[in-house]
């Protein structure tokens, strides 16, 4: 998985927002399929058009994240999000700007209002989780 820095460095290059809009669906592409144990309502996200499954995984005190959806365009945003709260610590999940770095990525004000929620929902269950593994 390509670090959030190199993921800002890709959008940036891209002119339009067809051509963002086509790598974040190939970024969905590359997002690992998460088990069909985990596909259950335990893990779902609430708040999210497309159903979501978030799992969280503190190995050592960092936090790392498996995620899926059925909507290609909500698994890019998944793709983007694990990059951005990957081999984190849950203080430093709680400190991260994730819509300033969506800014960054120029997805900011081209998200639907439907497709802004469902990506606030996922960080809340991000920062949720990351909540219960403090000490």
């Amino acid at each position: 998985m390509e670090t959030i820095e190199t993921l800002i460095e890709n959008f940036s290059m891209l002119d339009s927002w067809e051509d963002k809009y086509q790598y974040l669906i190939e970024l969905g592409e590359k997002l690992p399929p998460l088990a069909p144990e985990y596909k259950t309502e335990a893990w779902k996200v609430s708040g999210c058009q497309s159903q979501v499954w978030l799992v969280p995984e503190n190995i050592d005190g960092k936090i790392y994240f498996k995620g899926d959806s059925d909507a290609i365009m909500v698994k890019g945003i998944i793709y983007l999000l694990l990059a951005v709260y990957r081999n984190k610590s849950a203080q430093e999940i709680k400190e991260i700007e994730v819509e300033k770095i969506f800014a960054k990525l120029g997805l900011g004000e081209h998200l639907s209002p439907s497709r802004r929620n469902g990506m606030m929902s996922m960080v809340d269950k991000i920062r949720l989780y990351a909540a219960s593994f403090e000490s």
